[in-house]
């Protein structure tokens, strides 16, 4: 029923108490005053429920169903957004361009001498697990360097740039050690030469490969599994394919690690990418 008020337009206020009320029985109440005592009256939960809802904008739960594919530009690292991948990026762009251009004979040299091989772990361990993450196989162009990009961008910005940069030098660093201690025992064994000691290893592979399996723990499940599932079955074929079965060991046991990171990077996530894992 719509509200109306009737009466002299001149009246002002509420009639005073204790004066008699016009014979007409017309009572003349201001809207001003109708609304002040509305304002005393409780509101109905539907109501107030609505009025959140219309000031807030689209609950969590909506916002969490867009795709963070429908903003492709969020994958790629910046300076302010993502410092660690974007610093990172662009040390990897130096010594790609590096190894490009310097001489064949000086790059094999410095990629040498970064290797993560038993020999140069057994001297300077700590000196080659760092080296040997700066520099990727292909160059800028090659896919572990495209997987880099996206994988450490996504996870950065939703668990923080120093909790990415411990998933992936523990992926790196785990998986080295992992591979390349039993291949020390089987040379101190006499199952495998003594050239096996010198074993070109380096490259950011392994670190990609953890990353990915802790930011699956981050996606909402129909993301989650797929990612899960495409990556496992890569790499389990190409370790069926038996070409380089070390490396190939290491990238499956860098990617477990990555999941096995779930409850880390769950804990840290920010509260702006909560959203989009509200679905799980």
């Amino acid at each position: 029923m719509e509200r109306t008020v009737t009466g002299s337009a001149k009246a002002l206020s509420p009639p005073s108490p204790g004066k008699p009320l016009p014979d007409d029985g017309a009572v003349t109440v201001p809207v001003a005053a109708v609304t002040d005592l509305l304002d005393g009256v409780p509101r109905q939960r539907g109501a107030a429920a609505a009025g959140r809802a219309a000031s807030s904008g689209p609950e969590p739960a909506v916002r969490a169903l867009r795709p963070w594919c429908w903003r492709p530009w969020r994958l790629l690292p910046t300076p302010a957004g993502t410092p660690f991948t974007f610093c990172y990026v662009a040390v990897l762009g130096v010594t790609s361009l590096v190894a490009a251009l310097a001489d064949p004979g000086l790059v094999h040299a410095l990629q040498q001498g970064s290797s993560t091989d038993v020999a140069h772990l057994v001297r300077t361990p700590v000196l080659v697990l760092l080296a040997s993450a700066l520099w990727t196989a292909g160059g800028v162009v090659s896919l572990y360097t495209v997987a880099f990009v996206v994988v450490l961008t996504a996870l950065e910005r939703r668990t923080g740039g120093v909790r990415t940069a411990c998933v992936f030098l523990a992926g790196h660093v785990l998986a080295t050690l992992a591979t390349e201690v039993p291949v020390g025992l089987a040379v101190l064994s006499g199952h495998l030469p003594e050239t096996s000691l010198h074993r070109l290893d380096y490259g950011i592979s392994f670190g990609v490969a953890a990353s990915t399996g802790a930011l699956a723990g981050l996606l909402a499940p129909w993301m989650r599994w797929p990612l899960l599932v495409l990556t496992g079955g890569v790499l389990l074929d190409d370790l069926l394919a038996f070409q380089d079965p070390m490396t190939n060991w290491g990238h499956l046991i860098a990617f477990a690690i990555g999941v096995v990171s779930w409850p880390l990077v769950r804990r840290s996530q920010r509260p702006d990418a909560a959203l989009s894992a509200a679905s799980r």
